[in-house]
């Protein structure tokens, strides 16, 4: 006797694949998933089918795929389409790269802000927060100091 398909409601498909169940539900709105029949005074089921291709989903978000290129994977697998998976595959790898490019530079911006900010201390202009207001232009912007000097063992005089 082969085994019977399982037969979830929306409730335990979304706790088997940990997901709420308002996700489930937006996945069907989206065409990601398809909505069972509900039988007459009865409740929608899910099968094997459906936990598996919730978990595709989530796995593709994982990858940074977008639900729309989600959809097109999904499309594609139902068909079998390898080539057009891959090609999908590429264009979203490159989308990867550049934004690793991207948050490279956006890393050494920081690392380099964060450092002028250790060195003006006590000051009342901040480099950073100078910096995330688009001033460019430092001559502009040249923290204020307080009316006070240090002395070579950091002490204050006013």
């Amino acid at each position: 006797m082969p085994p019977r398909e399982k037969s979830l409601t929306i409730g335990q498909m979304a706790a088997e694949v940990g997901v709420n169940v308002e996700t489930i539900r937006f996945y069907q709105r989206k065409g990601l998933l398809r909505e069972p029949d509900r039988p007459i005074g009865g409740i929608r089921r899910y099968g094997q089918t459906d936990v598996d291709r919730v978990k595709f989903i989530k796995s593709a978000q994982r990858l940074g795929f977008s639900l729309e290129e989600i959809g097109q994977l999904l499309l594609l697998d139902d068909g079998m389409q390898c080539s057009a998976a891959a090609q999908l595959a590429s264009e979203h790898l490159a989308n990867v790269r550049v934004r690793l490019q991207d948050l490279s530079r956006i890393e050494a911006a920081l690392t380099k802000l964060v450092k002028r900010c250790a060195r003006h201390r006590g000051e009342v202009a901040c480099p950073l927060i100078a910096a995330l207001h688009g001033n460019a232009d430092e001559a502009k912007y040249t923290p204020q100091k307080r009316n006070r000097t240090h002395t070579s063992a950091g002490e204050q005089r006013t």
